[in-house]
């Protein structure tokens, strides 16, 4: 599917999770890549790069920048036996076998390359058993050795973490439905919080902050707000604040509604204080994971919320956006315009909306390609009312 990628002009993708079960047991993950923990991490001959490489090429010769997730895929059926969610034997060892794979891939190591991957992310949801069999006190200490070893030997690099479980916690009002597990996002909501305690203490680097939110839009936007405002109050002002899971509405996938949700998303995140945002996921054959939600495993072509991020680049590759009013609810819109200008407005009602919009600066309605139920990705008139579950991505030329 990279090549759908390419086309949508996608700018990064979160390696995680990668190749099934296990990383396929090639990829990403270092098990994969450092076959024996016992092995020299300063020798060449203890990595197995061959897939890795072969997946991070094909990225960037197509313009895709990986964000490179250290640390294992998620293992749902821990409880019944877990095999690589343990911490690590040597904390330190892992941050020189994570400083071989960085030296492969942006160095030239190991017969390797000299690509521009910047981010590395230390771990991904310690707070739950399927992903972290230890303590919070041993994720924490592992983050220490870490951060401070890789920052050192990378200081041109953005290291950060960890990749958190979400903020679920702060509408658990809003969240009354979900009674039976809200300890869960208690505990995820203090772990955060003791973590931004830990690495204060013990200076620890945080380049980027992650975490993850499959709720809705409106939700997602408190909860950005939340997580900016504790990095700032803790004093980490410049960390950068990425949600690099998330996915509105999975359930509907293959759907106009799922697209809508999926473009409301980018839009309303786009006037937050989030400085990246990656949805989980562009898998394609994974059975039964509604969360693989841009591929038809059967056609192997893009299902509607695929459009939407086509929709989102014409307004990304324009770079300069511009002021827009919108006050209909479940109604978000965003421009952007260089010497042509672009309107991508989305409805996630069901029930159409009376559209009336207003320009300035001499830029003419020329064209609308529009996600709905009877056609996806389709060149239709600029409609005078939004259908139910719509994406609408208006081009303007300048007269």
């Amino acid at each position: 599917m990279i090549e759908y990628l390419k086309e949508a002009k996608i700018p990064y993708s979160r390696l995680h999770d990668v190749g099934g079960p296990f990383g396929g047991n090639r990829f990403v993950d270092i098990p994969n890549l450092f076959r024996d923990f016992d092995a020299d991490p300063y020798d060449p001959e203890s990595y197995d790069f061959a897939f890795t490489d072969l997946l991070i090429t094909a990225l960037i010769e197509r313009g895709v920048e990986p964000f490179f997730r250290l640390g294992v895929t998620i293992e749902n059926y821990a409880s019944v036996k877990a095999y690589r969610v343990f911490p690590p034997k040597d904390n330190l060892k892992w941050a020189q076998i994570c400083e071989g794979i960085i030296r492969h891939y942006t160095e030239g190591w190991a017969n390797g390359f000299k690509y521009d991957i910047k981010y590395w992310e230390i771990w991904n949801e310690p707070e739950g058993k399927e992903m972290w069999m230890g303590t919070q006190e041993q994720f924490f200490a592992l983050y220490n050795v870490a951060s401070k070893y890789l920052k050192e030997k990378f200081p041109h690099l953005k290291i950060g973490g960890y990749a958190s479980c979400g903020f679920y916690a702060i509408t658990k009002d809003a969240n009354a439905e979900h009674a039976a597990i809200e300890p869960r996002f208690e505990y995820y909501l203090q772990y955060f919080n003791d973590f931004l305690k830990f690495i204060k203490e013990n200076k620890c680097p945080l380049d980027f902050f992650s975490w993850h939110s499959y709720d809705h839009i409106e939700k997602n936007i408190l909860y950005a707000s939340y997580a900016r405002k504790r990095l700032d109050e803790e004093g980490y002002v410049d960390t950068e604040c990425t949600l690099n899971e998330w996915n509105d509405g999975a359930e509907k996938i293959g759907t106009a509604e799922h697209a809508a949700y999926t473009c409301g998303m980018m839009l309303a995140l786009q006037n937050t204080s989030l400085d990246s945002a990656m949805f989980y996921d562009a898998r394609c054959g994974c059975g039964s994971c509604l969360y693989s939600s841009m591929f038809n495993p059967i056609t192997c072509e893009p299902y509607p919320a695929y459009y939407s991020f086509v929709a989102f680049s014409e307004l990304y590759r324009r770079k300069n956006q511009v002021a827009t009013i919108m006050e209909i609810p479940g109604v978000y819109a965003c421009a952007a315009k260089d010497e042509t200008g672009c309107v991508v407005i989305v409805n996630t009602n069901a029930e159409e909306v009376e559209l009336s919009i207003a320009v300035t600066d001499g830029y003419d309605a020329e064209k609308c390609m529009q996600i709905v139920d009877d056609h996806i990705w389709e060149e239709v008139s600029v409609p005078e009312k939004l259908p139910g579950y719509s994406v609408n991505c208006i081009y303007y030329k300048n007269e």
